[in-house]
Formats: structure tokens, C-alpha cells, sequence
């Protein structure tokens, strides 16, 4: 699937709690609204989006941005 399928469904885009502390620590955000923070990079016309599986991965700014692709919940994050 191309990238616009998960831009069109930007706004399904979600975390768990326990998602929103994996995230906060390994990217090592201030924010409260890592799904905020998740999205803004996606939707970044640098970002470099491809499907693998039943995930989604966003990479820009030396961060990758895993998303299921059917639930459009962010699994994790971290640097690369």
C-alpha cells in the first residue's frame, strides 16, 4: 500500500498508556501528547513512509515511528 492510506486515516492514529511511556522514554519527550507529537512527524513531507507486514514505518529526523496498519495504533518509537 502507498503512503496515503495512512495519511488519509491520520486522524485514527492512537497509543496506549503503556505506549505513551515507551514512547516519552525512548525519544526522551517533555510533551504529554506524544500522539500529537507521532502524527506531526508522519504527516512531515520528509518522512519516509512504507508498509512491511502489518506495520506501518515512518522514519524522519533519525526517529521511526511504528504503526499498526489496520488499528492505526502507534506500537513505538525510538531512534535510529
Amino acid at each position: 500500500m502507498n503512503r496515503e492510506v495512512l495519511l488519509l486515516n491520520i486522524d485514527k492514529v492512537h497509543t496506549t498508556e503503556m505506549g505513551v511511556e515507551r514512547i516519552k522514554k525512548n525519544l526522551k519527550l517533555n510533551t504529554e501528547n506524544v500522539v500529537l507529537y507521532c502524527k506531526n512527524k508522519v504527516l512531515d513531507n520528509y518522512c519516509k513512509i512504507s508498509q512491511r507486514g502489518k506495520n506501518w514505518y515512518c522514519e524522519i529526523d533519525n526517529i521511526k515511528i511504528t504503526i499498526h496498519s489496520s488499528s492505526y495504533t502507534i506500537i513505538t518509537a525510538h531512534m535510529i
